[in-house]
């Protein structure tokens, strides 16, 4: 694919959805760590298709580094809204095919016919309501942004609708009269702070993750990575860093992750992807599993 200065039009080759310039001077500032040895500050966005890329590397590193990192999810702000022409698109529909190209590189489901079907205007609502769902648990806020991307990226919905909006609240158990409020109000001022912290940090695109220990060491990681690249970061920073055993049956893995894509299973549960899928359908004739098909791949869920 052609270089691009459109957020939308993520680059697969180099895993990076940028944003435009932003002036800075793309230093390396200190960002330091508190209660664990590393801490993480991760910049993403509900809609990046490069963070959806990396979470199977996310989810194996909390799993096997838990106990030594910290990460705290900021939003970049990939895309305001339409009022600009840039990286060859001008309009939703544009996105449609090439969301179902990256979806074929990164191995992970992407139905890009949400741009066709119903086109989300902006990423700053489920944004703004990530920095709501942070205000009342961190971990509920994860698995909020979680539910946000499997809406938009398999079931093709408009996630800056209060409707969808709340539907994920809900299902990360969150109090969704308080998440509106916190949306409504305090919320904004947190996003415009993460906004203001990327500018700060010279952030110039998605993913970008600072590995910090408590001194300010920092490591960047910048766009897709493979796994090895994470905790490369994450033992440069913290050479005391040891890798935990945990457990790879099925059970124990959607016991910590309640859905998983075919290539997160196959990848935390060390098997080949046909290995993988033909335990996955398996698992869902045993039913102990459902499966959410979508256009470019599947869903599984615990029951």
């Amino acid at each position: 694919m052609k270089a691009n200065t459109n957020p939308l039009l993520c680059d697969p080759e180099t895993g990076i959805c940028e944003i435009p310039a932003t002036g800075q001077d793309g230093k390396t500032q200190n960002v330091t760590a508190e209660n664990k040895p590393v801490k993480i500050v991760y910049f993403t966005d509900p809609i990046c298709s490069s963070c959806w890329g990396i979470e199977p590397q996310l989810k194996k590193l909390k799993l096997e580094y838990g106990r030594d990192i910290e990460i705290n999810y900021h939003m970049g702000g990939l895309l305001p809204d339409w009022s600009y022409n840039s990286g060859g698109i001008s309009k939703p529909s544009d996105v449609a095919h090439h969301w179902d190209e990256v979806s074929l590189h990164y191995k992970m489901p992407i139905d890009g016919d949400v741009w066709l079907a119903d086109p989300l205007d902006s990423s700053y609502p489920p944004s703004i309501a990530c920095k709501a769902a942070q205000l009342q648990d961190k971990l509920k806020a994860v698995a909020f942004l979680r539910a946000l991307r499997e809406m938009v990226f398999l079931q093709k919905k408009n996630i800056t609708k209060w409707e969808y909006i709340e539907q994920a609240g809900t299902q990360a158990g969150l109090n969704t009269q308080q998440l509106k409020a916190d949306f409504e109000g305090k919320a904004k001022e947190l996003f415009n702070e993460d906004l203001a912290l990327a500018r700060k940090l010279g952030v110039r695109g998605f993913p970008t993750l600072f590995v910090s220990n408590a001194s300010g060491d920092t490591e960047i990681i910048y766009g897709v990575k493979p796994y090895a690249n994470f905790e490369a970061g994450i033992k440069k920073v913290f050479a005391g860093a040891e890798k935990a055993v945990y457990a790879r049956d099925w059970k124990s893995l959607f016991a910590v992750y309640p859905t998983l894509t075919l290539r997160e299973f196959a990848e935390l549960s060390d098997m080949t992807f046909q290995e993988a899928e033909q335990r996955l359908v398996n698992l869902v004739k045993e039913d102990q599993l459902t499966v959410f098909e979508s256009k470019n791949g599947a869903l599984w869920i615990r029951k």
